[in-house]
Parts: C-alpha cells; structure tokens; sequence
C-alpha cells in the first residue's frame, strides 16, 4: 500500500473469519474540500458517526477510514458518494459554491481506493476460511429538531438497528438470529438492549457490495446504535455506556464464528 494510501484508511489482519469497518467514524477533510465546505465543523460532526471506530477493535481485522463522509461517502453508491446539493444530506447547504468537477473525481479516487483495499481483505477472508462477517458499524441521531426538543419516538427508533436489507435472509438466518439474541442478552449496565431488524435502516452500499460480490462466503450486517451514548448536539459522550457497547459486541464474536462453523 502506498504512503498516499495509509493516509487514507488504517487495515489490521487479524486471525479469524470477522471483519469491521466504521466508514462513517472519519472527520478529516483534504485542504481543497476544506477550503469549499460551507458546514462548519459542529455540523458535520453531528452527522458523521464518531467513537464507532473505537468498537471496530472487537474485530481482528478492520478497515478504518480516516476521511469525512463529507469528502466522499463509501455508504453510498458510487454515482451518488459526493453530497453535491442539500437533498443529498439531510437539507444542509454544502458548499459555498459548486465543487468542480475535479474536485469531485478526486474524491471518487478515494472511494475507489477503499473498495479495492475491501475487496482485497474479503477475499483474504473467503479464501482461508470459506464464510465471513462483516460487521458495518454506525450510529444514528434521534434528536434532530434540536437540543432541547423531544427526541424521536422510541417505537421507530430502536437502540440498535440490525439492517439485513441487501443479504440472502435465508442462507443467513442462523448467522442474523444468533448475532441479535448474544446482543439482546448482554447485561447492558444492568438491563438489555432494544436490538431489532430492519426499522429504521435495511443497510446501504457496505453490505449490498458484499452480498453482491461475495453471495455465498459474505454476510454483512448494517448495525446502527442510536446515539444514546453520547449528546449527539454538543459531541460529548458517555464513557461507560461508550465501552458497554464494545463489550457488548465483543460478546457477539464467539457466536458468530460458531454459526459460520455450521454453514
């Protein structure tokens, strides 16, 4: 990997058949994106997903993106991986004016760089141990009309959404179960965790590229924490629920392996 490349992403190989990544964690931006940005960085802190790549750890191997999902969004489809207008997020005004177009493709290049990176560790993967999992870490705002405001009803808004959207269910089904029964009956600081599927997220360009290039050897599970864990408005987060959750998925590991073992 070149000197250009490790700025870009961290990769760890580890043993085993697991894989983390956290491509929102990232909140750095290259000098020239920077320079056309109009959000300061309160904003897009907000809606980026900081502290995720602190959970990645349970996994013995991880690739960790160190760029914004402002410069370019590795979640999304390639044609749709630059936020240009403020639909593309959230209703934000991006930019002070239009990025140009080289701008963009400079971007791009990033996005390819990660995927060909992925792509090289999953067939590590699929190679030595014939099935994998990805874990996609995310987390998600509950409290968008502002600080003070009610947050979003818990009815739609679960602590953790598992998103199974893009995989084959079926082959996967004992892989999804078993992961989302250890999340469920961890002792999360004396109670247990709202773990439900496919709520509030079905999962996006992360596990539609490993179902769709790996249909046989990858499951990717899309895993959204709400940020309960921290004051999504001033960033500030809470260190013991912060490491509840790594425990949490930590705990999930053994059985996941165990689940592969049987396919």
């Amino acid at each position: 990997m070149s000197s250009s490349e490790r700025t870009l992403y961290s990769i760890c190989k580890g043993e085993g058949p697991i894989l983390a990544t956290a491509v929102h964690a990232g909140h750095g931006l290259r000098e020239e994106v920077a320079a056309l940005i109009a959000l300061d960085e309160a904003a897009r802190f907000r809606e980026e997903d900081p502290y995720t790549d602190r959970w990645a750890e349970v996994a013995p191997t991880r690739i960790i993106p160190h760029f914004s999902r402002f410069e370019v969004d590795l979640n999304r489809a390639r044609d749709q991986a630059v936020y240009v207008t403020p639909e593309d997020a959230w209703g934000l005004e991006l930019w002070k004016h239009m990025p140009p177009p080289e701008l963009i493709e400079r971007s791009l290049a990033q996005y390819d760089a990660f995927y060909k990176a992925f792509n090289g560790l999953l067939v590590e993967l699929a190679e030595r141990h014939g099935c994998f999992v990805v874990l996609d870490l995310h987390s998600y705002n509950h409290r968008r009309n502002g600080p003070h405001a009610p947050a979003e009803p818990p009815s739609a808004n679960p602590e953790v959404n598992i998103g199974t959207g893009t995989m084959d269910r079926q082959r996967w089904a004992r892989v999804v179960e078993r992961f989302m029964a250890d999340l469920r009956g961890f002792d999360f600081l004396g109670r247990r965790l709202d773990v439900r599927e496919n709520i509030k997220f079905q999962g996006r360009n992360i596990p539609h590229w490993v179902h769709s290039r790996f249909p046989d050897a990858g499951c990717a599970l899309a895993i959204e924490f709400k940020k309960f864990f921290m004051d999504e408005w001033t960033g500030e987060v809470d260190p013991p629920q912060m490491a509840a959750i790594q425990a949490a998925l930590q705990a999930t590991v053994p059985g996941l392996i165990e689940e592969l073992r049987r396919i």
